[in-house]
């Protein structure tokens, strides 16, 4: 299936469209942040602070004065910088951890899935906020703390689509000729792996972002001035009998970004599903 026909099934699917729109506008605004941006994200004017929606300011202003329309945009920058850097190490992690589970003794994978069983047995919130809080807040800390939550997700799938196909024909007539373990895994075992576990990818972005948003929110993830929908939320909270703007266009964006990562993810997931997508 190419890029286009791929796109093609994903709008048949219910609100693929309004995902995939979703999604593009948001990276879209997250890599040309500082050429949208209507003014600097840390820009104060006091004598602005707190206004209603206008025509300077279309999403109003925070309890500095600052644009929160231009806040919100680099926030997109924070919050999808953070959940590519959460995918790429727990995906990379996950799948050489998974792989290296089928493919070894029986003891090194009980070992391997016994780490794993230790992470997943938490909540992943509650993972989150205990490691955070032995190792303090800060955007590097939550990067890393949240791909040690997500690990066992990635391996788990790679450890089971792994063993699915370690005996299948094709592998071993590659033992019988004398293929090295690294070439039969580059070669055959992870391009049939890549799929599911891409789509698993796809549908954790918006665990990623709503962790991160949760932790500072809490003010033990992205710390202020950087701007981060969860600090943005918190603030909107904490004014919010003087002004209701910042917690409603913070509240929004996160909604919309959540929403349209999660359908995306679903429309991938039954566009290429085989059996999925014989119900069409």
């Amino acid at each position: 299936m190419n890029f286009a026909s791929l796109l093609r099934e994903i709008t048949r699917r219910p609100g693929g469209t309004f995902s995939l729109i979703a999604v593009t506008l948001i990276v879209v605004v997250a890599l040309a942040a500082p050429l949208i941006a209507p003014y600097g994200p840390n820009a104060i004017a006091p004598a602005k602070r707190l206004m209603a929606p206008d025509l300077t300011h279309w999403f109003g202003t925070d309890q500095l004065g600052r644009d929160l329309l231009s806040r919100l945009i680099f926030g997109t920058r924070v919050a999808l910088g953070v959940a590519a850097s959460v995918m790429a190490i727990s995906f990379i992690s996950g799948v050489l951890l998974g792989i290296a589970a089928a493919l070894s003794p029986r003891a090194i994978d009980l070992l391997i899935l016994g780490v794993f069983d230790v992470i997943t047995a938490f909540p992943s919130v509650v993972l989150a906020l205990a490691m955070v809080a032995v190792f303090g807040p800060g955007l590097d800390n939550v990067i890393l703390l949240v791909s040690i939550v997500l690990i066992p997700r990635f391996g788990r799938v790679a450890r089971a689509q792994t063993i699915a196909i370690r005996n299948s024909p094709f592998i071993e007539a590659e033992k019988v000729l004398g293929a090295e373990r690294w070439r039969i895994v580059l070669r055959h075992v992870a391009p049939n792996i890549i799929g599911p576990i891409f789509v698993l990818a796809c549908m954790n972005i918006p665990v990623v972002i709503t962790v991160e948003a949760g932790l500072s929110f809490l003010g033990l993830g992205v710390k202020p001035p950087l701007a981060s929908w969860g600090n943005l939320l918190n603030e909107g909270y904490t004014y919010l009998n003087q002004s209701i703007w910042p917690a409603v266009f913070s509240g929004l964006v996160l909604i919309v970004a959540t929403l349209g990562f999660s359908l995306l993810g679903e429309a991938l997931r039954d566009t290429l599903d085989p059996k999925l997508r014989k119900g069409l």
